[in-house]
């Protein structure tokens, strides 16, 4: 079933091979053991977790720029956009950030078959490594302001109908409605030099 729905929602979006579908499916069976004793997400239809978490998180990956990237999910919490970014592009790296550490310990898990992607349990402001690019969804851009610049040097952002604000340090392009539902986008940074 899941299989079936994440292949309807992502059709003419992102082609994925069966092992790239076959390891999100096992994400998402492990993201329902842990969510029963531990809150991961309050997304709980089978239909709502597909579109939201996987094919949202597939649509940025389908965006990104097909060169080798070093990637961070800021807040990754249970691992979106993160996890399937790296499953969907495995010859980028993926770094998941994540501060709180119950969380991290669910990514861990997560990503053991996983190769290309590591977890960071800690405090954005205490990574000491810079990315190609930064990630993420439902982070507020007030706790995005003061690090996304400092980490990356493009960032792609899942959001609601409210743009990134300038102290966030990007230039932005027009923003890409994502297909599902209303006040959903896509914001991708660009250059203050050229955009």
């Amino acid at each position: 079933m899941f299989a079936e729905l994440l292949r309807q929602k992502l059709a003419g979006m992102i082609e994925l091979l069966p092992s790239q579908i076959r390891a999100l499916e096992e994400h998402y069976r492990l993201l329902l053991r842990w969510n029963r004793v531990m809150n991961l997400t309050s997304v709980d239809t089978l239909e709502e977790v597909v579109e939201r978490h996987y094919a949202e998180s597939l649509f940025l990956a389908a965006h990104l720029p097909r060169t080798v990237l070093r990637i961070v999910d800021v807040g990754s919490g249970a691992g979106f956009p993160g996890i399937p970014v790296a499953i969907a592009r495995p010859d980028c790296s993926v770094a998941l950030l994540e501060s709180d550490q119950r969380k991290a310990v669910f990514l861990r898990e997560a990503t053991r078959s996983v190769p290309n992607v590591r977890v960071l349990a800690l405090r954005a402001e205490r990574v000491n490594e810079r990315f190609d690019c930064a990630i993420s969804r439902a982070v507020s851009y007030e706790d995005m302001v003061p690090i996304l610049k400092r980490l990356a040097d493009s960032a792609d952002l899942l959001t609601g109908a409210e743009g990134p604000p300038a102290e966030m340090g990007f230039g932005w392009g027009e923003p890409i409605p994502l297909p599902w539902g209303k006040n959903r986008y896509l914001r991708i940074s660009v250059s203050r030099e050229t955009g």
